[in-house]
């Protein structure tokens, strides 16, 4: 699952959530939505967080070789469907590709980055061009392991 920005007439409306394997896509949060969780001036969509972005992990689980969670933020920790799949993606043995906030404190975010068997890359200006490939050769190396 990844999430981007929704904008309309160039201003930020929300954030979507895809499901890279289904093309599913639902709302992360929205401005002009009245119930959820608030953060900031977003409104936290939880039933589509759920239907997408949850599923998809869980759906990766079982079919996919490399499973993508961008991200692992605040919007989507309102969820402990989110939180529970997440889990069971890292403990599933299959390389995981997700994106944390780098001053996160939520303890899954501290229990990601705790973990041995995670590796993590921080970007910066400098690195930024460079981490794809260094990415894709590192998930290449576990899923030759396998």
């Amino acid at each position: 699952m990844v999430t981007s920005e929704f904008r309309t007439d160039g201003e930020r409306d929300g954030f979507v959530i895809n499901n890279l394997s289904s093309g599913t896509v639902g709302w992360l949060a929205r401005i002009n939505q009245n119930y959820g969780p608030q953060i900031g001036k977003y409104r936290v969509c939880l039933e589509d967080l759920e239907s997408v972005g949850v599923k998809a992990i869980l759906d990766a689980i079982v079919s996919s070789d490399v499973i993508v969670i961008d991200e692992v933020g605040p919007m989507e920790l309102f969820s402990a469907s989110f939180e529970d799949a997440v889990l069971k993606a890292l403990e599933s043995g299959k390389p995981v590709l997700g994106t944390i906030h780098r001053r996160a404190t939520h303890p899954l975010v501290l229990a990601i980055k705790n973990r041995v068997d995670s590796e993590i890359f921080e970007v910066t200006m400098d690195n930024r061009n460079e981490l794809p490939a260094l990415v894709t050769q590192e998930i290449m190396k576990i899923l030759t392991k396998n």
